[in-house]
């Protein structure tokens, strides 16, 4: 018997500003990622000193990640079995960018291994993982757009093949100083409130 699937919390981060389940909780326009991302962090109270080594696209899936999990402050237990379904368009190309530079000059040689760490775009899975003791299945997708209909699918055979209790999925993506997240969490309910449909929907909100 297929289980009924519902959204229970939903974060965007995009324009200048952070949306939970629809209702801007925090806007700021500064004028570079870097500053954005530095006022997001001491606004919102976090206090996880290695943000500050990551570089943009894991400190943007972290933020997403860090807002839905105080939203619904789920127990050690249910975390442990969360899985996580993570897509964009240009996987770690903004970090790949960034060390393309210590290495293109031979004469100012100067390769970054903090850098270079975060040279594929799953290991932002890790850094969310690391934070919240996730033990769960993980995958990390590049599409040239935002795919619901993938998102959905795999999240709910995860469920349904009770690979995991809870999937957190969505979209992160970092191009310069160009970013867009959204980040859901899922699992099994009495009530049903998830398909391909409603997802696109939630993303285009404003």
């Amino acid at each position: 018997m297929s289980k009924k699937l519902n959204i229970l919390s939903y974060c965007k981060i995009k324009d200048d500003k952070i949306s939970l389940n629809g209702k801007v909780i925090y806007q700021d326009h500064s004028n570079d990622l870097k500053s954005f991302f530095k006022n997001c962090y001491k606004n919102l109270g976090i206090e996880y000193s290695k943000f500050f080594k990551m570089d943009n696209l894991s400190k943007l899936g972290f933020l997403a990640s860090e807002i839905l999990f105080k939203d619904l402050n789920l127990d050690s237990s249910i975390k442990g079995n969360v899985g996580i379904v993570l897509s964009n368009k240009s996987a770690s190309l903004d970090t790949d960018r960034k060390y393309q530079e210590t290495i293109n000059d031979k004469d100012n040689y100067f390769p970054s291994p903090a850098v270079f760490v975060y040279t594929l775009a799953n290991i932002m899975i890790g850094e969310i993982s690391i934070r919240h003791q996730i033990k769960g299945e993980n995958a990390f997708f590049v599409s040239e757009k935002f795919n619901e209909t993938l998102l959905e699918q795999y999240a709910s055979s995860l469920i349904q093949n009770e690979k995991s209790s809870h999937v957190l999925c969505g979209w992160v993506d970092v191009d310069n100083d160009k970013y867009d997240a959204f980040m859901y969490l899922v699992t099994e309910e009495e009530s049903q409130n998830y398909s391909k449909e409603i997802i696109k929907k939630l993303y285009k909100e404003n």
